[in-house]
């Protein structure tokens, strides 16, 4: 695909489009809601973005790609096609007049940068030329759509074959019964409005917690994100729903045997501000006989 197909596929779009923010004019003296229409040439836009990153030979290779959108080109595509597939919204459609609406890859595109940046949604008009209010709406059912696709394969929790797995090879590395490591951290908030100061923590920026367990090839899978900075990782454990099934008999049985006792709660690992439970396990500061 290149700029020669884009303009074809685009043949009967105009150059100029319609921004979807909604915007008040004043007619007779009273405000109705209406909609602004700006030249911004979006067929031009997806061309120019599908040369700077999609062709065979993109101006931008792989490492920028990388940088810019937080993850390799294929990965990035495998996820266009899934959501594009599963949300019609995402895909190129036409308006009520016929004119082509955004591709796929631009409205992901803002997505992304949002994300991976910070963007306001307003600024990524000026390269992307998509409006304020399709940037908001692209986020909500793109985020929408990676929960519905995925959730059931990385968004689970461990399976009685998953548990399995993981003891196997937490006992390989000579941590029998050991299901992963629970840890908590902090990620910076740079636009937290300056009233939430619940959000400051002892490093003084506004952060927000995210406490997750990993095994050994970083299979995250279970995550509780959204507390303020100012918690510690006990408040964080107290509401996190880590140990609901647990507590409620419905967690897959971890049965291992250590030096003869037979034990059927896996453990993690984690550091020394947790409290001493049955299944959590922190380090030994003294070497032991």
């Amino acid at each position: 695909m290149n700029c020669n197909f884009t303009n074809s596929f685009h043949l009967d779009g105009s150059s100029s489009s319609s921004n979807d923010d909604e915007i008040s004019q004043v007619i007779h003296g009273r405000s109705v809601s209406g909609r602004s229409f700006i030249p911004c040439d979006r067929e031009s836009a997806h061309c120019r973005l599908f040369n700077d990153y999609f062709l065979e030979n993109p101006t931008y290779n792989d490492a920028m790609f990388r940088r810019r959108y937080r993850m390799s080109r294929p990965l990035f595509l495998c996820i266009v096609d899934a959501v594009e597939n599963h949300d019609n919204y995402i895909k190129q459609r036409r308006d009520i007049i016929g004119r082509l609406g955004l591709p796929s890859l631009q409205k992901i595109t803002v997505v992304f940068r949002m994300l991976a940046y910070g963007l306001p949604a307003d600024t990524t008009d000026e390269y992307i030329k998509i409006g304020e209010s399709t940037a908001i709406k692209s986020m909500k059912r793109f985020c929408r759509a990676i929960v519905e696709i995925f959730s059931e394969e990385y968004l689970r929790s461990p399976t009685h074959a998953d548990v399995s797995r993981l003891l196997y090879i937490g006992e390989l590395r000579g941590f029998p019964g050991m299901l992963g490591s629970l840890y908590c951290m902090h990620w910076k908030w740079k636009n937290c409005p300056t009233a939430w100061g619940q959000y400051s923590g002892r490093s003084g920026s506004p952060t927000i917690i995210l406490e997750a367990v990993a095994d050994y090839d970083l299979w995250i899978w279970h995550a509780y994100f959204g507390m303020p900075g100012s918690n510690n990782d006990i408040n964080v454990l107290e509401p996190s729903y880590l140990f609901s099934n647990l507590a409620q008999g419905i967690a897959p049985h971890a049965h291992y045997i250590i030096q003869g006792n037979e034990y059927n709660m896996g453990y993690y690992l984690a550091d020394g501000i947790y409290p001493k439970w049955s299944t959590i396990v922190q380090t030994i500061h003294e070497t032991r006989g």
